[in-house]
């Protein structure tokens, strides 16, 4: 079970794309650092920017804390590329480095020639071919998504098949995939905007999967991304900015719109207001079908005290790991008063 003391933090990369923004986001992970945080996490969605610059900066630019993607397409990258690149950062802050690894977008995928198809057996040949290159061995796999023939790390340090430690999460939403996530990887790494009874069956699926694999389920981790706005100045807005998150992912994300409690009525008419893509204005229309007490049964929101309440049960529901999406227009202002009332250090 997790604890407060080992609390993360999601960047949202796509400050990179503004100017100056690449040193915000550099700048907000030597915070997490300082404060005390635990991990901080970068992910990677649509064609906004390339997650692996935030990642590569804030590696070279922290000392402690752990750095993870959460998450990177599992087939944008060549599967050899994406190990060699994570053994890069390894060798850069060893010990630190976490790869976090989902499905890309649909249509997106599909209209970059990517299509999601077979998921499942997709995300199982990249973990594989992944974890046997980082393991340091010489690697042959003739799949239908990775082919690879006969390739090893070729580094100055390699020629002993020198194995690095990286630990690989799935990023899964569905039954299966946080099943697969138990059966191969170390750890599965949930979304946001469910509710903590979605996250006891999830540690019950990734069991289940670890089961089949005969794998100890003791070491395995359960890290999950949660929408965060908390002021006890003005607990109000807190709330509303997590209802245009939900209000907008429940309109443009199916597997939210699964999985967060939501009945179809409720998503009908949210998706008649806005759809994809929205504008402000059709995601503030749609939020008024909305109710607070949908917002608080998904999200960390309101007061900083009625957050932590509510961190506390996904823990309790089996994750080990509380990563915080920060909502609103200063999330700095929300981690700290959130740290301060959890009693991380240094803040």
């Amino acid at each position: 079970m997790g604890t407060f003391d080992q609390i993360g933090i999601m960047i949202d990369s796509g400050k990179c794309g503004l100017p100056n923004g690449t040193r915000e986001v550099v700048a907000e992970a030597q915070w997490a650092e300082e404060a005390g945080f635990f991990s901080v996490w970068v992910g990677e969605s649509r064609l906004t920017v390339d997650a692996m610059i935030p990642i590569s900066l804030i590696t070279g630019s922290t000392k402690r804390v752990k750095v993870g993607s959460g998450v990177l397409p599992y087939r944008t990258r060549n599967a050899a590329l994406l190990a060699l690149s994570f053994k890069t950062l390894e060798v850069l802050a060893p010990g630190r480095i976490r790869l976090g690894l989902g499905a890309w977008w649909e249509p997106l995928a599909t209209q970059t020639g990517l299509p999601n198809t077979k998921p499942l057996k997709a995300m199982r040949e990249v973990v594989e071919v992944v974890n046997a290159l980082l393991d340091g061995k010489t690697v042959s796999y003739q799949g239908e998504f990775v082919n690879v023939d006969r390739i090893r790390f070729d580094g100055p340090d390699d020629d002993e098949g020198r194995a690095y430690d990286i630990p690989i999460y799935i990023g899964a939403v569905r039954p299966k995939m946080v099943e697969l996530a138990g059966e191969i990887a170390d750890g599965v790494l949930l979304d946001f905007l469910v509710p903590p009874s979605y996250t006891v069956n999830a540690v019950e699926q990734a069991r289940s999967g670890a089961l089949k694999a005969s794998r100890d389920f003791g070491k395995f981790e359960v890290p999950q991304l949660i929408g965060f706005s908390a002021s006890d100045s003005d607990p109000d807005e807190c709330v509303e900015n997590c209802k245009a998150f939900l209000t907008q992912y429940i309109a443009q994300q199916p597997h939210i719109a699964e999985f967060c409690g939501a009945d179809k009525e409720l998503i009908a008419r949210i998706q008649s207001d806005a759809g994809w893509p929205a504008t402000k204005a059709d995601i503030k229309k749609a939020m008024r079908h909305v109710s607070d007490t949908l917002v608080h049964s998904v999200t960390a929101c309101g007061t900083v005290a009625q957050a932590l309440d509510k961190i506390e049960e996904w823990i309790s529901a089996g994750c080990s790991e509380p990563i915080l999406t920060a909502l609103g227009s200063n999330p700095i202002s929300s981690f700290e008063a959130l740290a301060r009332k959890a009693g991380i250090r240094n803040v």
